[in-house]
């Protein structure tokens, strides 16, 4: 361990050095700890993962279109959902 004056002397070195310059409070104020940061940003409404049979037909028209087939269900079962919704909970 550094002696008192020894600690001093590394603080001031440290300090004086202007690449390694202390953070200011702002600085510290504004950090996000890194878990915050990781992984996609949370949905406000976030899918639910289900199990589900459909026709190979379907399966085959919508793989053809390319990649991101299963949005583009998703994106049709909704509109379906929106066409035919009477405003009652269950929808159709």
């Amino acid at each position: 361990m550094p002696t008192l004056e020894e600690d001093r002397l590394i603080t001031a070195a440290a300090e004086s050095d202007p690449d390694a310059l202390p953070l200011t409070d702002e600085q510290l104020s504004a950090m996000v700890p890194i878990r915050v940061l990781r992984g996609r940003p949370k949905l406000a409404n976030k899918k639910q993962l289900v199990s589900i049979r459909y026709s190979p037909e379907v399966i085959d028209y919508f793989r053809a279109s390319g990649a991101g087939w299963q949005a583009r269900m998703d994106a049709v079962l909704k509109d379906y959902v929106e066409a035919h919704s009477t405003g009652d909970a269950k929808g159709a």
